[in-house]
C-alpha cells in the first residue's frame, strides 16, 4: 500500500463548485473521515477517488499510481483503480445469493473458480456472514445487508476501502455496535479508509483523523481530539459537539489569555484572543460550565431556565441581561438564581465576523 494524494481538487458543475481546491494527503492504513453538513462536498471527494465522478482539475494519486491529472488528460476509469466502495444503500442485487453477490466483482475480474469460493469465504468470515451465503438480501437484517455490502467491496482485497455513509441505515443501538466492529475490522486488515458521514458522534469514535468540510473546502484536518478541544474557527467549534458563544470586547491582552467584557458588563478572563482589539465571540462548550455556590472570579449570576432530561446529564438554558447560553450538569437543579463559572482554559475566541451561520445549506452537492 502506499500514500493516498488529493492535490489541488477541484470539482464543479456548471457555476456550481462543489469541490473546491483541496489537498490531502491520506498516509496507508490510516481511517480518515470526511465529515460535514449536506452540500459540503463530501461524498463529492469520495465518488472522485473512485472514479465515479470526474474531477475538473487537481490530482489524485496512489503513490506512484495516478487516477486523476488534468495537466496530463489523465483519467483512470474506476474498474481499473482497484477501489473498494459502500454505497449508503448497500446496492445488493435482490436476486442474487450473498455468495452470488460476492462472487460478482470477482468474475469481472476473471478470477477462476476454486480461487473464487476461498476469497468469497475469507470475506464472510472476517464479516462473520459464513453462514448466511445461501440467502438472499431479503433475507437479511439491515445490519446483516450492512456487513455483506462491506464484505463485497474487500473480497477483491482493494487498495483503499471508500464508505459513504454505511451505518445510517441502521437504528441507533445497532450503529453504536457497528463503529466498534468496523473499526476493529479495518485495523485488522490496515486497509486505507476514507468515511464520509454528518454524524459527529461516529466520525469521532471510530476515526484516526477528521477532515471537517464546509462549503467544498477542509475548515479544519486533525484528530478527534484536536477537533473537539482545539476547533479551528467558529465553524467548526459550532458543527462538532455543541458549543455556547457568547459576544464580548477584549479589554486586556496578555501572552497565555485575555480579559472579556461580555455584553451584560461582566468581565472574564478567556484564553488568547486572535487578531487586535476588537468584538470577539467566547466559544464555550455547555459541559465544560460548572454551577458555583457564590460569586467569583469568571463566575456570572445567571437564572436557571428550562432543562431537558438527557440520560447521562441534565441540560438547562440559563440568562441573564444581554446574554442566553446552555450549561450542562450531572444533577437536577431547581429553576432560579444560580452562579455559572466559565473556566478560562474551556475558552476558544474567535472574531466576531467568524459567527457560525444557523441551518446554512450549500450546495445541493454532497
Amino acid at each position: 500500500m502506499a500514500d493516498l494524494v488529493l492535490e489541488n481538487l477541484t470539482i464543479a458543475y456548471g457555476n456550481v463548485t462543489a469541490v473546491r481546491d483541496v489537498s490531502l494527503t491520506i498516509p496507508k492504513g490510516e481511517f480518515l473521515t470526511l465529515l460535514g453538513p449536506s452540500g459540503c462536498g463530501k461524498s463529492t471527494t469520495l465518488f472522485a477517488i473512485a472514479g465515479l465522478n470526474h474531477a475538473t482539475s487537481g490530482r489524485i494519486a496512489l503513490g506512484e499510481r495516478v487516477f486523476f491529472d488534468d495537466r496530463t488528460g489523465r483519467s483512470e476509469p474506476p474498474e481499473r483503480r482497484n477501489i473498494g466502495l459502500v454505497f449508503q444503500s448497500y446496492a445488493l442485487w435482490p436476486h442474487k445469493t450473498v455468495a452470488d453477490n460476492l462472487a460478482f466483482p470477482l468474475e469481472l475480474r476473471k478470477v477462476g473458480r476454486a480461487e473464487r469460493d476461498r476469497a468469497i469465504a475469507e470475506a464472510l468470515d472476517l464479516v462473520e456472514m459464513g453462514a448466511y451465503a445461501r440467502r438472499y438480501p431479503f433475507e437479511l437484517s439491515g445490519g446483516q445487508q450492512q456487513r455483506v455490502a462491506l464484505a463485497r467491496a474487500l473480497v477483491y482485497r482493494p487498495s483503499l476501502l471508500l464508505l459513504d455513509e454505511p451505518l445510517s441505515n441502521l437504528d441507533a443501538k445497532l450503529r453504536e455496535r457497528a463503529r466498534v466492529w468496523l473499526r476493529e475490522l479495518q485495523e485488522r486488515l490496515n486497509v486505507t479508509t476514507i468515511y464520509v458521514t454528518h454524524d459527529q458522534a461516529e466520525a469521532l469514535a471510530v476515526s484516526d483523523r477528521i477532515a471537517v468540510m464546509h462549503n467544498g473546502t477542509i475548515r479544519q484536518l486533525g484528530t478527534p481530539t484536536e477537533i473537539y478541544e482545539q476547533p479551528s474557527d467558529a465553524f467548526v467549534a459550532d458543527f462538532i459537539g455543541s458549543s455556547n458563544f457568547l459576544e464580548g470586547t477584549v479589554v486586556e491582552r496578555g501572552a497565555s489569555g485575555s480579559r472579556v467584557r461580555l455584553a451584560n458588563g461582566a468581565t472574564i478572563a478567556t484564553s488568547a484572543a486572535p487578531g487586535g482589539p476588537g468584538e470577539v465571540l467566547v466559544a464555550i462548550r455547555p459541559e465544560r460550565i460548572t454551577l458555583a455556590d457564590g460569586p467569583g472570579e469568571n463566575t456570572i449570576p445567571v437564572t436557571l431556565g428550562t432543562g431537558s432530561y438527557l440520560g447521562s446529564v441534565y441540560q438547562y438554558e440559563v440568562s441573564t441581561p444581554g446574554l442566553n447560553f446552555r450549561i450542562q450538569t450531572d444533577r437536577r437543579v431547581p429553576q432560579g438564581d444560580v452562579f455559572a463559572r466559565i473556566p478560562p482554559e474551556a475558552t476558544t475566541l474567535f472574531l466576531k465576523s467568524e459567527a457560525p451561520v444557523r441551518n446554512e445549506e450549500a450546495a445541493p452537492v454532497v
